[in-house]
């Protein structure tokens, strides 16, 4: 294996293949920028790799972490909107009243005309971070950013129901984006040792689901999953921070689904002591995952260590939509999500993960074992063949 690997991405290159296909891509352009090294990582930086590691939801959060316009400027293109075209800048203008019809009309809730019409779109985030306004205006944009945050979700999904679009083709679109970021990984001398896609095979899902107690198909999170391998353990923050910069916003991680035996957030204090200068401003006290009712993966070796945690990866539909300007639906959303699993590790944690127990050949038998006990329950078991 050389220095960097890109395996199985049989798809990457190939382009979303649909026949009403109207309009091209419109993704928003992301600057350039630097990738965050550890020591350079403060308050906003340690929050939002906190969420990954444990799972969390930006609902419980009770501020926002931005400084500057530009900064907004960049997590709104991340999310796929790029407010200077008067498209994107209506739709997200049509979910900010949405927010705030809701909190007026199920709260009473009183929000501040600054809120509910700011001059610009950036200046709600910059209200949440107390980096703009007056200061009883954080407590009100947080509110409506939160509300915000449920109604793009639910707009994107309804989105994805009214389009022609196949789970194939979305997973390519995925790829390709993914793939895109492993390439400027790659180019910027990143520690990545290897870059690997795999696709769940129907056989691979139908045991899963009758492995999982709750047997429905759209709660099986890893059918697209992404295994990212780091050289050395102290690689993983940088590598992980510069996937939220430029793959996926931090707060679409999906809350509850991650599963993180690898950095636990006291062992990532006590790694990197300049982290201690932030625990009295954290949202949560420093032992709240100590508290946390957390099962690990049933089939896993007892001596396994991952970081697995599943983003709702926000994609532009407009190939499948009518160009902006003769656009007539009565809702206009252009960005819907799909559910995609991130597996990081570094080298040597890898490498111990594929002996004995943690093998994945043990994994699935243990997992067969599961399901075959469960389907002949009561039953007489069926004879192996051969």
């Amino acid at each position: 294996m050389g220095p960097f690997a890109l395996r199985g991405f049989p798809l990457a290159l190939q382009p979303a293949r649909n026949s009403s296909v109207k309009a091209p891509s419109l993704v928003p352009v992301l600057s350039a920028i630097p990738a965050c090294t550890v020591p350079q990582m403060g308050l906003r930086e340690l929050e939002r790799i906190r969420l990954i590691l444990r799972g969390g939801s930006v609902i419980d959060w009770r501020r926002m972490h931005f400084q500057s316009r530009d900064e907004v400027d960049q997590f709104l293109r991340l999310c796929q909107l790029d407010v200077s075209r008067p498209y994107d800048d209506a739709w997200a203008r049509t979910v900010l009243a949405d927010a705030v019809e809701y909190l007026r009309k199920t709260f009473d809730y009183r929000v501040a005309d600054a809120v509910a019409q700011p001059a610009e779109l950036h200046d709600l985030f910059l209200f949440a971070s107390g980096a703009k306004g007056l200061a009883r205006y954080r407590r009100i944009a947080c509110i409506v950013l939160k509300v915000m945050h449920v109604i793009q979700h639910i707009e994107g999904r309804d989105l994805l129901f009214r389009l022609a679009a196949s789970e194939a083709e979305l997973a390519e679109m995925v790829t390709e984006k993914v793939l895109g970021v492993a390439r400027e990984m790659q180019e910027q001398g990143l520690p990545v040792v290897e870059f690997a896609h795999s696709i769940k095979t129907r056989d691979s899902l139908i045991t899963k689901l009758i492995a999982k107690k709750e047997t429905v198909a759209a709660q099986v999170y890893d059918r697209t999953r992404f295994r990212v391998i780091t050289r050395t353990r102290a690689d993983l923050l940088p590598v992980l921070y510069f996937l939220t910069q430029r793959l996926f916003p931090f707060n679409f991680v999906v809350p509850g689904q991650t599963e993180n035996t690898l950095l636990p957030f006291k062992g990532l204090l006590a790694e990197n002591p300049h982290f201690e200068q932030f625990i009295p401003q954290l949202h949560l006290d420093r032992d709240f995952e100590d508290r946390e009712d957390r099962t690990g993966n049933a089939f896993s070796g007892s001596s396994y260590q991952v970081l697995n945690f599943v983003v709702d990866l926000p994609l532009r539909m407009d190939p499948y939509l009518p160009p902006p300007e003769s656009d007539t639906r009565p809702r206009k959303g252009r960005v819907t999500f799909a559910l995609v699993e991130f597996q990081i590790a570094d080298e040597e944690t890898a490498r111990r993960n594929e002996l004995g127990d943690n093998a994945h050949e043990s994994y699935k038998r243990r997992q067969k074992r599961r399901v075959l006990n469960r389907l002949s329950r009561g039953l007489v078991v069926p004879k192996r063949q051969g």
